[in-house]
């Protein structure tokens, strides 16, 4: 493996390529799932649109708040550079452990069983259930196997090279848009005057599924507090890895405005399809299917009022094509991280290489090897929660960093200004801040293990700093 310079990465990828890697990573399994735990949470139709509005309007405030930094810092490894320029190293090892420990690599391990558990459908033998091998409280399950085998597949053809991995990008994300559009379309078609009517009766009426007795609770004050960050959970983590395109902008043509500019148009697509979908779910299922939908599959529910018992396997082949895409744009994005962590010191040696196909081939498979370990431990659920808050905090910081760097750079060109400064940056820094508060406060056990594995970086980083 040859030791080529950072600058020999080659720019490949236009403004469709970056805005299909945006909405490639964020459209993995969560529009299909989360809907029925929100509802149990908050249980009204008013309320789980609300959620969904809120969660795209930060989202899309955060990203477009992104493009100034991206505008400035058009290099790969993205939110890690402007985190480390706001905050120095310390706080940008921190950021790129987390990510490399649980944020990264915990999503890649959860979407990459959600492929497996709808793959399970189709051939019944790679369900879950079906254990290969025992040993001691240790099991290994066919789906496991089909996770881990994926996300090798493509960290192989990542490893090929950037085309590869773009093409493969984009056309299957073109699919999935199609695919979840016609889904949206097909359902308002089938939409049922009566369930509608009755899903929005009592539109702001906020309860609680009680799951022992199928009976809903009415919630207020507190309760209604935790409902809103318990449901938030779900539509947040449907809407995270946006960031991803910001990684790869060595890569990226013309990055001072391609950059900003698919951030804006990935975050705003992306939203506008998770707020139809939801409302498409309202047209045909009843509030208290969403609710109870088996294992969470809203949209199973969906398709079978709407395309019969083969609805089913639509929505598994659709599920399946759009994990596949996701994992590619997430294992694509990271790897460009550890690379640039690598080419300051804090991360090893090996992974601020390029191969002869200009990719950071061996940053590629460590993350592989790590993703995998993750698929095998069976604990993907709780990484969902750990991702949501130490994602949040770093949004918070990187976007807060907006701020400091226009008091400690002031002269810095910058081709592109944040979006309604200060105020909406403000705003998202008040609404993320509030959200990470509820969230300690009522899961306090997954969050709080998130906000560990963050602060284990901080030896981390001094122990591995006295050795260089």
């Amino acid at each position: 493996m040859e030791d080529q310079k950072p600058d020999d990465f080659k720019r490949e990828l236009g403004l469709l390529d970056g805005t299909m890697l945006v909405v490639g990573s964020m459209i993995g399994s969560g529009i299909f799932i989360v809907s029925s735990d929100m509802v149990r949470q908050l249980g009204s139709a008013g309320w789980l649109i609300a959620m969904w509005v809120l969660t795209g309007a930060i989202t899309v405030i955060a990203a477009v708040s992104y493009g100034e930094l991206s505008a400035m810092f058009p290099k790969a490894g993205g939110q890690y550079v402007y985190i480390k320029e706001a905050y120095g190293k310390l706080v940008g090892f921190l950021y790129g452990w987390s990510f490399f420990a649980v944020i990264q690599t915990g999503t890649i391990a959860a979407v990459g069983v959600a492929f497996a558990k709808f793959a399970a459908y189709l051939y019944a033998p790679l369900s879950d259930k079906n254990i290969l091998y025992e040993i001691g409280d240790f099991k290994l399950n066919a789906a496991q196997i089909v996770s881990i085998f994926t996300i090798i597949l493509l960290s192989y053809i990542n490893s090929r090279g950037v085309k590869n991995s773009k093409i493969l990008q984009t056309v299957l994300t073109v699919i999935k848009i199609l695919s979840l559009a016609g889904l949206i379309i097909f359902g308002f078609m089938a939409a049922k005057a009566e369930v509608w009517d009755a899903n929005w009766t009592n539109a702001w009426t906020s309860q609680t599924l009680n799951v022992e007795t199928g009976s809903w609770l009415p919630i207020s004050g507190t309760a209604l507090i935790s409902g809103i960050s318990a449901a938030l959970v779900g539509s947040m983590f449907s809407s995270v890895a946006w960031e991803g395109v910001t990684f790869i902008a060595g890569e990226i043509k013309n990055p001072k405005r391609n950059v900003g500019l698919s951030l804006f148009l990935g975050t705003l697509i992306v939203s506008v399809i998770y707020i139809l979908a939801n409302i498409m779910y309202l047209a045909v299922v009843p509030l208290y299917d969403i609710a109870t939908a088996e294992s969470d599959r809203v949209a199973v529910v969906a398709s079978q009022s709407i395309f019969g018992s083969v609805g089913t396997l639509i929505i598994a082949v659709m599920i399946m094509i759009s994990t596949f895409a996701c994992n590619n744009g997430l294992i694509m994005a990271g790897a460009r991280v550890y690379y640039t962590m690598a080419q300051d010191g804090v991360f090893f040696k090996k992974a601020a290489e390029l191969n002869h196909a200009s990719v950071p081939a061996w940053s590629i498979w460590a993350q592989c090897i790590w993703a995998s370990a993750l698929c095998l431990t069976g604990k993907y659920g709780d990484l969902l929660d750990f991702v949501v808050i130490i994602v949040l905090i770093f949004y918070i910081l990187t976007i807060l960093g907006i701020f400091i760097l226009r008091k400690k750079m002031p002269n810095v060109e910058r081709p592109y200004k944040a979006f309604g400064y200060p105020f909406l940056p403000a705003l998202y820094l008040i609404i993320a801040t509030a959200i990470c508060i509820a969230l300690l406060y009522t899961k306090t056990s997954t969050s709080g293990w998130g906000v560990l594995i963050m602060l284990i970086g901080i030896p981390v980083y001094y122990l591995t700093k006295a050795k260089e």
